[in-house]
């Protein structure tokens, strides 16, 4: 596999880091410590084309490949995790499954200005009682003449009050289990839809996360993604998108570790000299900079096998499993390289250690993913390819 990176690709990285630099680096301490999301950050990656870097530009995306996106998600998370968050949710586990999954009129009224970042787009899967076990959730959809009528909540879900658009599960025949879990699209000005946020975090404070509820919303039947059953295929296949989108970010928030690390290791002395100079120092550095290299390997490989349309589950799995793991260690090891002023806000990578819990646990925990792994290995879980595919890289029509 080649990883060199296109002169488009390099220009994209300038940008987005740019961006971040000027745009949210100043003012992402005040706003996490306040607990605010700045949607006009969302507003400005439209306007650079960001929020849909990898649709084809037909459905009004860039028509990039999805290590392109890779790219986006990385810089951002250098940022914050909030604002990968939010493109991870719009992109990867929206838009990417509307693209893969939609009818072509779906995609017209709800792919097409999702991708050009004039409607914003959330996922709505995990229930109280429904995370790792999605077979769990208690949501329903009953069919009604011509619409479903939907009941339930979701919970954690990001962009929850800012969102115009939910892919959102529930079960349509609960008897079948996961056979009978649906996938709808679900608009905001739908009657008997609220959302509400969830306050007290431990991390990822300048993101918008909540709940969202449905009472007695009518959904018209067009708005069922795929078939009657098809949810949880649909919902696999979305993580699929999801989960590396994260990947690819942890690389970012690694690379915000080492960055804040360098520098104080560069302006900080004890017993008379630079703590940089100190081997235990050098060995935390040079651990994270291991980390993010084998991280980066790692999601680029997946993103190869999505540009060629080839099924990547197991390795993207192992992307988001290992990279999140590195940059969870990587802050840890930030905050001890800081001593005592890691643990107050005055220096950065206390942020990034409370953001770096999120990711090892959201779309499918550390545990989740060992034990995909160690069934590929013992041939538990077949490598087997899902009905429908992310079509390849170039986009054909």
């Amino acid at each position: 596999m080649n990883f060199d990176f296109s002169d488009e690709q390099i220009m994209l990285r300038k940008t987005v880091r740019n961006f971040v630099d000027k745009e949210i680096m100043p003012h992402i301490a005040e706003w996490d410590e306040k607990g605010e999301f700045h949607s006009e950050i969302i507003t400005d990656l439209a306007k650079l084309g960001l929020m849909g870097v990898c649709i084809p530009e037909k459905y009004g995306g860039s028509g990039m490949d999805y290590n392109s996106l890779a790219i986006v998600c990385e810089e951002l998370e250098r940022g914050d995790t909030a604002f990968r968050t939010a493109v991870s949710v719009h992109t990867g586990l929206n838009s990417m499954t509307l693209l893969q999954w939609g009818t072509e009129e779906q995609k017209q009224k709800y792919l097409v200005p999702q991708a050009k970042g004039e409607k914003i787009g959330a996922f709505g899967l995990t229930e109280p009682n429904a995370g790792s076990d999605v077979a769990a959730l208690q949501s329903t959809a009953v069919r009604d003449g011509d619409h479903y009528i939907l009941n339930g909540q979701k919970t954690w879900i990001s962009l929850c009050d800012v969102a115009d658009h939910f892919l959102v599960f529930a079960y349509t025949d609960k008897n079948k289990k996961h056979h009978g879990i649906s996938a709808f699209i679900v608009e905001r000005t739908m009657e008997g839809f609220s959302s509400k946020a969830i306050k007290g975090k431990l991390g990822i404070r300048a993101g918008n996360t909540g709940e969202i509820f449905f009472e007695n919303m009518k959904v018209p039947k067009e708005n069922l993604l795929g078939e009657e059953g098809e949810g949880f295929k649909i919902a696999m296949s979305a993580l699929d998108s999801g989960r590396f989108t994260v990947a690819a970010g942890a690389c970012g928030q690694i690379m915000a570790c080492l960055e804040a690390s360098v520098k104080y290791c560069h302006e900080r002395e004890t017993f008379g000299k630079k703590i940089g100079d100190h081997q235990l120092v050098k060995q935390m550095i040079a651990n994270m900079e291991a980390g993010l290299q084998m991280s980066r390997l790692l999601v680029y490989r997946a993103g190869e096998l999505k540009n060629k349309g080839v099924r990547n589950t197991r390795e993207t799995s192992l992307a988001k499993w290992q990279a999140c793991d590195f940059a969870n260690k990587a802050a840890d090891d930030a905050v001890q390289i800081h001593g005592a002023y890691g643990y107050s806000n005055e220096y950065p990578v206390e942020r990034y250690l409370r953001n770096s819990k999120a990711p090892v646990i959201y779309e499918g925990t550390r545990e989740i993913h060992t034990i995909m792994q160690a069934d590929y290995v013992l041939g538990y879980r077949e490598d087997k390819q899902l009905n429908k595919m992310l079509p390849p890289w170039p986009f054909e029509d």
